[in-house]
């Protein structure tokens, strides 16, 4: 992907803070958000999931996903490009139709969650996703706690959700999960690792955890 074109600066607008102006300029000068306009993906984040599965190869036919946090809907869109048998998208904001994609307006920390996820599927989940992130604040600590209660909570549906040798893959931040998750997911999966994507931007502190091997009996 060329990186070469002349970048666009913009003037800070009246009203406008400094921030959502760096924001904007940073939007018109990535290569991956002018090549998702022109393919017609929902998000430049669905080539973080296209790199993540051209390495490790998740993304099987067959399989039934689930995407948690799913709006706009790019990670739902690449996972029903690759194949998938059944894939059920969850976000508390709506999110405009796809094909073969079964989309659940609600919050995946209800309690009748699994069950309603699990009858929309027609069974348990070969993989779970979750690209799911708080609103920032730029503290690094706050931050990196903020993301952590999403995955955590992410984690605890996938377990109950999830097909024997099933998969979890979910956004945190650098610095991993904390290690009470981690040990617990080295527990619960036969192989647990980080990835970073060439997507992801240099400046965030944004990685994925990835495990795989969902040993189902530890739950």
């Amino acid at each position: 992907m060329s990186r070469n074109k002349p970048k666009t600066r913009v003037k800070t607008a009246r009203g406008r803070k400094n921030a959502s102006t760096r924001w904007l300029q940073r939007q018109l000068n990535d290569p991956y958000v002018s090549e998702a306009q022109r393919l017609g993906y929902r998000s430049r984040a669905a080539f973080k999931l296209i790199e993540i599965d051209e390495k490790l190869d998740l993304l099987k036919p067959g399989k039934r996903i689930v995407d948690l946090g799913a709006a706009p809907g790019g990670w739902s869109q690449i996972a029903g490009q690759r194949g998938a048998a059944k894939i059920v998208a969850l976000d508390l904001l709506e999110m405009d139709e796809l094909p073969d994609v079964t989309f659940l307006q609600m919050d995946f920390m209800d309690d009748d969650a699994p069950d309603r996820l699990r009858g929309a599927l027609g069974g348990p989940a070969d993989l779970v996703l979750s690209d799911m992130s708080p609103n920032t604040t730029g503290h690094k600590q706050t931050d990196h706690l903020k993301i952590m209660v999403l995955v955590e909570a992410a984690y605890e549906f996938a377990c109950e959700i999830l097909n024997p040798g099933g998969i979890f893959l979910a956004k945190v931040f650098q610095g991993g999960a904390e290690r009470d998750l981690l040990a617990r997911m080295k527990r619960d999966f036969t192989k647990v690792r980080h990835i970073k994507p060439p997507a992801s931007r240099s400046d965030s502190a944004e990685q994925y955890v990835v495990a795989e091997g969902f040993r189902a009996h530890t739950q």
